[in-house]
């Protein structure tokens, strides 16, 4: 077995990290420079499990809402969402007119993603969307730490 060298090891990462924080600082300029109604190509990846289920819920949610993925919005909703938060969800839509996982009557192009904060089994992470007119909007996610189900959705953190 061939052992690792950790100064090596260290770089490597550190460079990956560096990589990575420049696509995440280059998303948004990306985004501000596409045409209204185009789609951006590259969306931000999560680097721990609760903000990777937000993207991975995200993703798909985006695709039923856009009909590109033989799956209805509801049943994705009711994969990754907790009971209570998706009969909260439908109310919020009933009472704004608007996507409640998006909180917005379009649907955003592009979104990054970073978990804030952990604590007492719970991490709460923040999605940023993007939309083509311009602009941003910050939608955050409560997701329980032993299974990854989203608890909360919402305009403000929970915790």
């Amino acid at each position: 077995m061939k052992r690792m060298n950790p100064m090596r090891t260290a770089l490597t990462g550190a460079a990956v990290l560096l990589a990575v924080g420049g696509l995440l600082a280059g998303s948004a300029q990306a985004v501000s420079a596409l045409p209204p109604g185009a789609v951006a190509t590259a969306q931000v990846r999560a680097g721990t499990p609760a903000a990777h289920q937000v993207v991975t819920f995200f993703e798909e949610y985006r695709r039923a809402v856009l009909g590109t993925s033989g799956e209805q919005p509801s049943e994705v909703r009711k994969r990754f969402l907790a009971p209570a938060l998706d009969r909260r969800l439908d109310a919020w839509a009933q009472e704004h007119d608007a996507d409640p996982v998006f909180r917005a009557q379009n649907v955003p192009v592009d979104w990054s993603v970073q978990q804030v904060k952990e604590e007492y089994g719970f991490a709460s992470v923040r999605l940023t969307e993007f939309w083509g007119g311009g602009g941003s909007q910050d939608v955050w996610f409560t997701v329980r730490v032993r299974d990854l189900k989203i608890v909360e959705l919402g305009d403000q953190p929970a915790f």
